[in-house]
């Protein structure tokens, strides 16, 4: 990949979606939606005259009315999935949000209309379950079925959920939306040393990506500049933060969950002694690290990092990438694993699937929206021209092709638990990252890059169990000690970062507020150890493939198109691996310390 002009890293980026086929159908832009969300009402209203029957119902006769619930799940899908992208492309624009808001709205009535069905399926007894999903016909939502009844300890009475379901509008999610808007709102004033040549002013997004320029003033002054963007409006986004953790201790104690990540393990099925037993296996390998940032310290010169050091560059410039040269890299890397996911990606580029540039009031970050199993997901970016946003764009093309080979399994089916969700986006990156370093003969730049992967499989599997830490330190004061302050959820985000990072890196007093523009914090609690178990899953499925060779490939496919339609340890098994092995972890924490092996030797040669 090429150096380009610092204009093609942002707003100069040719790459927008096009969302109106999402609605096109029935109407254009909000007219398409409301005529969506009318055809789901009187759709929910034909579901809710099956109160009462679910347990006298036949196979064919449920199938029936799963087939239904189906179809009003594409009509919400799709009208939600329109109004969330739009407002995701600027979040300061009112109508927009407002659109979203009554999406939110209409479908959490249509929910409450049904949740007769959970729990009259809930009452059924395990012999009359499994007899009716012996039914071929329910093949179909089977696993979705029977993973439900796994709520049933938690359910409550019939008003009791629709109280809680419609409260969640201007509960939870409206604390969400708007801890979603003020961070979308958040500028950073680079010192001029930072700043490009057009202007000082900049998004979160661009100031945290200067973290990785190779000259230590440009990050300490970029540093500096976010944590002062950062403190306007901090006692709010605390205060956001405050309510939602206070928010979900009420739902743990009414649903009679054990801890604080039980709802989540719930929902990942996966069980609150597995998750430990991860979080435990990452935690007692923190040397790791540790080891690398000392190492770090060295290839730059310092006597020990800072906490703006973590992700610089050990390369001597800082390489920006034009978005035509990422596309060619990440195709090729995905024709040189399968010709077919090749074809797909092609399609994300030139269908207009991607939304790229850097705009003022868009979502940070990055993500890929599966939509409905009717249409085609989406990618959000914020391209700024770092190598490390090609391996992004790998990243998050690897979600949509999970999205997109796993649409035929239905709706029901499409989506995995969150615990395997990261299996092909990691597993992307890590073969667009083989194909850079096999590209790369100077040794220089090839410890560059073996650096910048081994910081990936750190701060995903290191950093987010840290940060799984921290959120079990503040729901827990949140639930024995009451509200925190801004110093309390600072003084706790230091200490669980500091346990991580020991004493390789020395946190600043300026990093103490850093926690306050994490979105996974906010909307979702508990997700963060995810990203750990999914790099790991990953790394270890990237290996088999590695001994393999192309006799793989199609395992690694059938994995992925079977979206959600079974259990995590079966889909494991459909590339050889044992998720219920509890040395499973450590297999994987052994490939990190692989990587961090090759980048120590990769660091002697160059001497």
């Amino acid at each position: 990949m090429s150096p380009s002009a610092s204009t093609e890293a942002g707003t100069d980026v040719d790459a927008t979606w096009d969302l109106d086929p999402l609605v096109a159908t029935w109407g254009e832009g909000r007219e398409g939606v409301v005529a969506l969300l009318d055809a789901a009402d009187e759709t929910a209203a034909e579901l809710e005259r099956a109160r009462g029957t679910i347990a006298s119902m036949s196979a064919r006769a449920l199938a029936t009315h799963m087939h239904r619930t189906a179809q009003l799940a594409e009509l919400v899908g799709r009208a939600h999935s329109y109004a969330g992208l739009r407002f995701a492309e600027c979040m300061t624009d009112e109508a927009r949000g407002a659109l979203e808001q009554m999406v939110q709205e209409r479908a959490t009535a249509v929910e409450t209309r049904l949740i007769f069905f959970d729990l009259e399926w809930a009452e059924l007894d395990d012999a009359q379950v499994e007899a009716l999903l012996a039914a071929p016909e329910l093949d179909f939502c089977a696993h979705h079925l029977r993973a439900a009844r796994r709520y049933r300890p938690h359910l409550l009475t019939e008003p009791e959920e629709k109280i809680l379901a419609e409260k969640q509008v201007t509960g939870a999610s409206a604390w969400t939306r708007l801890f979603d808007e003020l961070t979308s709102a958040i500028t950073v004033e680079l010192p001029e040393a930072a700043a490009g040549p057009d202007t000082t002013t900049v998004g979160l997004e661009q100031g945290l990506a200067l973290l990785a320029h190779p000259d230590r003033e440009v990050r300490r002054g970029a540093a500096r500049a976010v944590t002062a963007g950062l403190a306007p409006g901090l006692r709010t986004r605390a205060y956001v933060f405050n309510t939602l953790l206070a928010d979900k201790a009420t739902d743990d104690r009414l649903r009679g969950h054990a801890t604080w990540l039980s709802s989540r393990n719930l929902a990942n099925e996966a069980s609150d002694e597995s998750v430990d037993a991860l979080v435990t296996a990452v935690v007692r390998r923190y040397d790791i690290p540790q080891r690398w940032y000392a190492l770090k310290a060295d290839l730059l010169g310092l006597d020990h990092l800072a906490d703006y050091d973590r992700i610089a560059s050990v390369a001597d410039v800082d390489v920006e990438v034009t978005w035509d040269d990422a596309k060619v890299v990440v195709h090729e890397a995905y024709a040189s694993f399968s010709p077919d996911l090749a074809r797909i990606v092609s399609r994300f580029f030139d269908e207009a699937w991607i939304d790229a540039p850097v705009r003022p009031g868009k979502r940070p970050g990055a993500f890929c929206a599966y939509t409905v199993p009717s249409h085609h997901p989406y990618v959000l970016l914020n391209w700024t021209g770092r190598q490390r946003d090609a391996l992004t764009l790998a990243h998050e093309l690897g979600h949509g092709l999970h999205a997109y080979l796993a649409r035929e399994q239905g709706v029901f089916h499409q989506s995995t638990p969150l615990t395997l969700a990261e299996t092909a986006s990691v597993f992307g990156e890590t073969v667009t990252f083989g194909r850079l370093l096999d590209e790369t003969s100077d040794p220089h730049a090839r410890l560059a890059l073996l650096a910048e992967s081994l910081e990936g499989s750190i701060a995903t599997v290191f950093r987010q169990t840290a940060m799984n830490r921290f959120e079990a330190a503040v729901h827990t004061w949140r639930r024995e000690e009451g509200e925190l302050s801004v110093d309390d959820f600072g003084r706790l985000w230091t200490e669980t970062q500091a346990e991580m990072l020991g004493d390789a890196v020395e946190l600043t007093d300026d990093y103490g507020t850093w926690w306050s523009y994490i979105p996974h914090f906010i909307g979702s609690p508990g997700y963060v150890y995810a990203y750990a178990f999914g790099q790991l899953l990953a790394l270890s499925v990237y290996g088999r493939y590695v001994a393999e060779g192309a006799d793989f490939v199609p395992r690694y496919l059938d994995l992925l198109a079977a979206g959600g339609s079974r259990s995590p340890e079966d889909l494991g098994s459909l590339v050889g691996v044992d998720l219920a092995d509890p040395s499973f972890w450590d297999g994987g924490l052994d490939i990190v310390e692989e990587q961090l092996t090759a980048a120590e030797a990769a660091a002697r040669e160059v001497g």
